[in-house]
């Protein structure tokens, strides 16, 4: 699985080299026209697919493709797959960090009886707590380090495992044949299919490799994995086996255990420094994959703070960090290292490989045009698979393999309160936006003062409301009055010659500006610097001498941002459970979660927010 459907087509399916579920969902939403409610609504132009990143669309729709792009039931299912997706890969953040130094950890038991479960789990704790608040950091410290502990463990690993192959069972290396899974099943039958989920760890790790794409190059990973990764691994687990097949009694120790003594504390050492490696790659990739949900609007804002001047992908973000902290230890205390976490982690990879299936098999038929008969058969042949572990799984659902989705489902419950929440919104202000002869008439009625206005709003098209509350509280419109829009588009990044679209509006001194950013942009701007790209663009559009000194003198009269602070109310007349969702999660996640302009550094003396009350 790692090697065929990940190595050689799953890393195929990058967004201009960013992996992961999101990045899958990113594809499809530069190819469907998404329509659901469940996510906000694509917001698409004509001119979005000159865009140098944005995929380019075949004109010509096969059947699959109009069938995805028209049918709202498909695209809702599609949503909600992404969503469990991603949700599982942020729990397989909290799990890996456990699992993998716990694992470690257990080693020292296998040579001293005196050291109890409690005090490996003790040492654990201290471990995990250690490496999240190294978070802060980044991962540029110390990255420099992880490509020789990484080799050290896989040669390591190799090594003792090609020993044991020869010292135990030179014959156990027939196993590679995958001809014997037929006459395992044969002669096991049902207790072979629930073996499967004992031996799930084993293909852990893929999915990971995956959604940390964006931090290597493809080749690199290729290459990285067919050269080494992949032969110590089968190295490693034959030799595991050959000391088993002679040693049935050091199954719950095999790792250490079938470790020569000379080399245990060398061992002990790298495997603790590599099981750090394993967490950092999937707290990162948590990171990265919060940060795509924000931009792509199904999240919340959180901080995201870059701790690289030269790696744009590496990212730290303290809520998303202290959840997992808090959650890791939760899950290492409450467990104890039992098999509960093994379970629940076996649980979240199954899951997020067969979403991955899913969503890759949409993109082979509708962005890479794949012949419908291969397409299906790689569907058919891998959810066959993974479903076979997955429901060997499900006896453990109850013994930790509820944990994952109970983190999932806290991610969830966020993320469709946040989402439900910005499209009534949204509806709200398309609905009631001003008309131009109203908007002709309110700048009539006001007073012109020196100066710009910045009135940021999510409505692309028109006027938003919050514009006649303002003109009726204040009674003036500044000199220029740009409308502002920050649109985060479903590709990898927009370059900085395509960031501004800019248009005149009526009447003078009326603009509109878009400001576009890709998912893993960074919305860097100050306030001040915000303001002179925006006037520089306006300058771009016009040839008149006037037009140019009204806006040079305008700027330099001053400039404000005006801001809504936009509170949604239900009526009595909607139902219980959508009165609970606006008026008590969303309203939650909108008091304690960053604001969309929170990111451009504005300075208080030239902000303005104006408060109004969305009854819907």
């Amino acid at each position: 699985m790692a090697l065929i459907k990940y190595i050689l087509i799953v890393l195929h399916a990058d967004d201009h080299g960013e992996g992961g579920t999101f990045a899958l969902y990113s594809i499809l939403r530069q190819h469907i026209n998404f329509k659901g409610k469940i996510m906000m609504p694509a917001r698409r132009l004509d001119l979005d697919a000159n865009l140098k990143y944005f995929s380019r669309k075949n004109e010509l729709q096969n059947k699959a493709h109009k069938f995805f792009d028209d049918n709202a039931t498909a695209q809702t299912i599609i949503t909600c797959l992404v969503l469990l997706g991603t949700c599982m890969v942020i729990g397989d953040g909290a799990l890996t960090p456990a699992i993998s130094v716990l694992s470690a950890v257990q080693g020292i038991q296998s040579r001293s009886s005196e050291i109890t479960q409690g005090q490996v789990v003790g040492i654990s704790v201290a471990i995990l707590f250690v490496l999240f608040m190294f978070q802060r950091f980044g991962t540029s410290k110390v990255s420099f380090m992880f490509s020789p502990i990484m080799i050290l463990w896989f040669l390591f690993t190799a090594s003792i495992g090609l020993y044991n192959i020869i010292t135990y069972y030179p014959a156990v290396l027939k196993a590679i044949s995958p001809h014997y899974i037929y006459y395992f099943f044969r002669s096991q039958k049902l207790k072979a299919w629930s073996l499967l989920g004992a031996i799930a760890l084993c293909i852990t790790g893929a999915e990971a490799m995956f959604a940390d794409l964006g931090h290597f190059s493809k080749d690199a990973i290729q290459v990285a994995f067919c050269a080494l990764v992949y032969p110590s691994l089968i190295l490693a687990y034959s030799g595991e086996a050959a000391f088993l097949i002679k040693n049935p009694e050091k199954m719950s120790t095999a790792f250490y255990s079938s470790t020569p003594a000379p080399f245990f504390w060398p061992m002990f050492i790298v495997a603790t420094l590599a099981a750090v490696v394993a967490s950092q790659s999937l707290i990162s990739a948590s990171f990265s994959i919060i940060r795509q949900s924000i931009a792509l609007e199904c999240f919340p804002r959180v901080t995201m703070i870059h701790t690289s001047a030269k790696h744009e992908g590496q990212i730290y973000s303290p809520e998303v960090n202290y959840f997992l902290m808090i959650a890791c230890i939760l899950i290492t205390v409450g467990f104890k290292g039992g098999v509960e976490i093994g379970n629940a982690f076996g649980v979240a990879v199954i899951w997020v490989m067969l979403i991955t299936t899913f969503l890759l098999t949409i993109v082979m038929i509708v962005v890479w045009r794949t012949n419908i008969v291969l397409a299906l058969l790689f569907f058919l042949i891998f959810v066959a698979i993974e479903g076979l572990y997955m429901t060997s799984l499900l006896n453990k659902l109850l013994v930790g393999g509820w944990v994952p989705f109970a983190i999932s489902a806290i991610f969830i419950v966020i993320t469709l309160s946040w989402t439900y929440g910005r499209s009534k919104k949204a509806h709200y202000e398309e609905m009631t936006k001003i008309s131009r002869n109203e908007f002709e008439q309110l700048v009539s009625y006001s007073t012109r003062v020196p100066g710009v206005c910045f009135f940021c709003t999510d409505l692309m098209n028109g006027v938003p409301p919050i514009v006649r509350h303002y003109t009726q509280l204040i009674g003036s419109l500044r000199q220029v009055t740009v409308f502002v829009t920050v649109r985060t588009l479903p590709i990898r990044t927009v370059l900085p010659s395509e960031r501004f679209l800019v248009g005149k509006l009526e009447p003078k001194g009326v603009y509109r500006c878009l400001v576009q950013y890709g998912y893993m942009d960074s919305h860097t701007m100050v306030g001040d610097e915000y303001a002179e790209s925006v006037i520089a663009a306006l300058k771009s559009i016009t040839n008149n001498e006037e037009e140019i000194a009204m806006l040079e003198s305008a700027l330099n009269d001053g400039v404000i941002f005006v801001l809504g602070r936009v509170i949604l109310k239900m009526s009595e007349k909607q139902g219980c459970v959508r009165r609970f969702v606006i008026d008590n999660l969303y309203r939650f996640l909108q008091k304690n979660f960053r604001s969309n302009v929170a990111t451009l550094k504005i300075p208080p003396q030239k902000k303005l927010e104006v408060g109004m009350l969305y009854e819907l």
